[in-house]
């Protein structure tokens, strides 16, 4: 991941927000070469918060005692999505 200075970014911002939304490029935002923030699309974001949303589900339903099937299917989802979708056939 190519990795930008914040002067950089503050004088490129539109043309890294292009290549971030249209590309799916994403930045490294450094100060004093040590990474302090990410550029990354709105769809990248999306997927990110879905995934942490799923952690947090699937660490609750865990801690109920009796609801280890619960558990085990959130693992199971989470692995289909990091695979792209594919493995069972999940059709009615």
């Amino acid at each position: 991941m190519p990795t930008v200075s914040i002067v950089n970014a503050k004088s490129h911002l539109s043309e890294l927000i292009a290549k971030s939304t249209y590309n799916r490029e994403r930045f490294i935002i450094t100060r004093r070469n040590k990474p302090v923030a990410a550029l990354v699309s709105l769809e990248d974001l999306q997927i990110l918060e879905q995934h942490e949303e799923i952690q947090g589900l699937a660490a609750i339903a865990g801690k109920w005692q009796g609801f280890d099937e619960v558990a085990d299917a959130l693992t199971d989802l989470e692995e289909l999505r990091v695979r792209g979708g594919s493995g069972r056939d999940v059709s009615f």
